[in-house]
């Protein structure tokens, strides 16, 4: 009799129990299910050589048992977005950027982003996060430099650069690694110190890739600022203003994005001919 009555007793009370545990542990479920669709990680390591992982290797419990030092992307787009961009970096950032209205066609920015991740593995590159691209598949009277925070996921600059003046005039068509070519080198730079020059305020960058742009510290290439890249020369001219094969921005813009990108950043120069493409071990690597 007495044990009957205890188990009685006992069976609403286990219930409630379990009951309770359900609602409490409910709300922690579900925010640990959001915050591994709401989050990217970035997970670059204390080393200099640290790189880029892959986005789509890291599970939340890997992400738990490494809290302190990640930078986090907060990625604004809806999981069924997320999903169809397949969780590939390059993807999610173009769409959270928007780039395509910014006329970035997204091959351009995946290329720039796996010489980025190879770059940053070899240690070649000092200062983390930050990607330029001059996209000279597009028009000069277009604004095709951009500056990119793939870290916080900002656009931080967009705006007009010249070509070679023997590369074309309002496309470049043509590319080389020849001193007084007087035409724009293709492929991966890594921005060193700047200086007071000729031009005032200039930046010095190193071509990361031999045969296609490794000449470029000897042929001063360099960012500079130029009267000739603004908006009214080329709607005068039907085309930009050309440099002797430096990537020349305008005086308006110059400072700023020389004081945002020295100092050890990647610089990618994109145009899609199948010389460099083919010919490029960081685009194949």
């Amino acid at each position: 009799m007495i044990f009957k009555m205890n188990r009685t007793f006992l069976n609403p009370l286990i219930l409630l129990c379990l009951i309770v545990s359900v609602l409490l542990l409910s709300p922690i479920l579900s925010s640990g299910i959001k915050h591994n669709y709401k989050y990217h990680i970035l997970y670059p390591s204390a080393e200099k050589n640290s790189y880029l992982t892959d986005i789509t290797s890291l599970s939340y419990n890997t992400i738990a048992d490494n809290v302190s030092g990640l930078n986090t992307i907060p990625v604004e787009s809806s999981v069924n977005a997320d999903n169809e961009s397949g969780n590939n970096p390059a993807a999610v950032i173009y769409e959270t950027l928007k780039l395509d209205e910014a006329g970035m066609s997204p091959e351009v920015l995946e290329y720039a982003i796996k010489g980025y991740e190879k770059l940053l593995k070899e240690g070649a590159i000092e200062r983390e996060g930050i990607i330029s691209i001059c996209d000279f598949s597009q028009s000069s009277r277009q604004k095709r430099l951009y500056v990119i925070d793939i870290l916080n996921q900002k656009l931080l600059m967009n705006t007009y650069v010249a070509h070679g003046k023997n590369s074309g005039l309002e496309y470049a068509k043509s590319f080389s690694n020849k001193p007084e070519s007087h035409q724009s080198s293709l492929g991966f730079y890594v921005t060193s110190s700047n200086y007071n020059g000729a031009h005032g305020l200039s930046l010095r960058v190193k071509g990361m890739e031999k045969g296609i742009n490794d000449k470029a510290w000897d042929r001063a290439i360099v960012i500079h600022g130029a009267d000739y890249v603004n908006p009214q020369f080329a709607k005068t001219k039907g085309y930009m203003g050309r440099s002797f094969g430096c990537p020349a921005v305008s005086f308006k813009d110059h400072k700023q994005l020389i004081n945002t990108i020295k100092n050890g950043t990647c610089l990618f120069i994109y145009h899609p001919t199948d010389k460099y493409l083919n010919q490029s071990k960081i685009i194949n690597s």
